[in-house]
């Protein structure tokens, strides 16, 4: 089936995903039986949250590091925790974004305890 929509609601749509917020940042994924997290960092954190709650819902595992604790212990024993949120700027290239981004997460690797990652 094909949504037929005139193209002055294309071009709306269109500017509004544009429009949009970008927010990355550093996130985690902490297995709540045996603390053990992944840590990870995104230009998007909205999509990666849908994503692993999409995840969740299905029980099927996205995060290889995972896998075999998704499987064994189940995907309820899985949350999603954001540490920091990061705002892109209107005037910050791509580039810059993911930069600010990456050095956010090594902040975050330094402050974590490395025994407890996945």
């Amino acid at each position: 089936m094909t949504l037929n929509l005139g193209n002055n609601v294309k071009k709306e749509l269109q500017s509004q995903y544009k429009d949009r917020e970008t927010i990355g940042g550093v996130y985690l994924i902490r297995n709540t039986m045996n603390n053990k997290l992944l840590l990870d960092a995104t230009a998007d954190l909205n999509s990666i949250k849908n994503r692993f709650e999409f995840s969740v819902k299905t029980g099927s595992c996205v995060y290889m590091k995972l896998q075999k604790d998704w499987v064994a212990q189940g995907s309820g024993q899985f949350v999603f925790e954001v540490l920091e949120e990061l705002k892109k700027a209107d005037t910050q290239t791509d580039a810059s974004f993911k930069a600010d981004i990456d050095l956010l997460k090594e902040i975050w690797l330094e402050k974590l305890s490395k025994e407890d990652f996945y």
